[in-house]
């Protein structure tokens, strides 16, 4: 008998879902119109999750699911996994890093880019005409300016590596110094306070909730743009947008949001703001190997393998 398992994500799709299909009896629920009935009807029998870093999995669910072995997840934030419950369970649980760490760092580099050279305000002017009326306003140059990043892991170093080429002088904060040939400051604020731009790359979760307040936003100031690619739940966005408005804070570049894909109707009337649509892993090739590597985790926890990229 094959194992069952849930599919809670639009995300795995195309091939990596084709293979599910095919090893185990796959109960695919997100686009269904009651997934709760299913879940409840298979809930003695799943074995495996397959979930994404937006869809989690709750300590809830885990509880309902007797036999749960392994949650696979699409992504590389699991804040929205309860990895206590999975723990007292005995459930491994796995994430798909590295194999989009180099697309996250490319977006983060090309919000910068936008937020700084105003690439969408531009398309904007010239689409509306206004091109004819006159020159659009000049913006910042990115090169050689003062890049701060939030977080020193896989996508941190990354970004600091893409910035280099830009002759960007780079310093970071995390919890600890990184054995890296960058400045380490133990201060997010007096980091903010030094920089042009300030990229956020932490995990998401209850310990960087906020860390971005309102003291930072207005240590960066009025000439500082922040450019987002983690968690909308890192930066305080009520203060963010107060921030913006006030002209506490000179810019901003999102891909993240606190409630997405509800974004504060504030934010989306503002010309020194770029949006994106948690857009950091968004390519055929980069959902390709992460959907792959979801596959190749279930494939070898019901092998007796061990796994590939295990946290729990």
């Amino acid at each position: 008998m094959k194992p069952e398992i849930l599919t809670l994500t639009h995300e795995i799709a195309g091939d990596a879902l084709r293979q599910l299909d095919e090893d185990y009896v796959n109960h695919v629920v997100w686009n269904l119109p009651d997934p709760e009935a299913t879940i409840g009807a298979v809930a003695p029998r799943v074995r495996a999750i397959a979930t994404s870093g937006h869809k989690g999995a709750s300590a809830a669910l885990i509880e309902r699911l007797p036999k749960l072995e392994i949650i696979g997840c699409f992504g590389v934030g699991v804040d929205a996994i309860d990895l206590e419950a999975a723990r007292r369970r005995g459930v491994a649980v796995t994430n798909t890093p590295d194999v989009l760490t180099d697309a996250v760092a490319e977006l983060a580099i090309g919000l910068l880019l936008a937020a700084a050279r105003r690439i969408a305000t531009g398309d904007r002017f010239v689409r509306a005409g206004k091109w004819l009326d006159g020159p659009p306003p000049l913006a910042t140059k990115a090169s050689g300016t003062r890049l701060g990043i939030l977080g020193m892991g896989r996508i941190g170093r990354a970004i600091a590596e893409l910035a280099a080429a830009f002759g960007m002088t780079i310093a970071y904060h995390g919890p600890r110094p990184k054995d890296v040939p960058y400045r380490y400051c133990d201060r997010l604020d007096a980091l903010a306070a030094d920089v042009d731009f300030l990229v956020v790359a932490c995990p998401g979760g209850a310990a960087t909730r906020h860390l971005v307040d309102a003291r930072v936003l207005a240590a960066l100031g009025p000439k500082g743009t922040l450019v987002n690619v983690s968690r909308g739940s890192v930066v305080d966005e009520a203060a963010l947008v107060e921030a913006l408005q006030d002209g506490t804070l000179g810019g901003a570049a999102l891909d993240v949001f606190a409630d997405e894909p509800r974004v504060p109707a504030p934010l989306l009337a503002m010309d020194n703001v770029v949006l994106s649509p948690h857009a950091g892993s968004a390519t055929h090739a980069t959902r390709g190997a992460m959907g792959q590597l979801v596959v190749d985790n279930l494939r070898a926890h019901f092998a007796g393998r061990p796994l590939l990229t295990r946290i729990v």
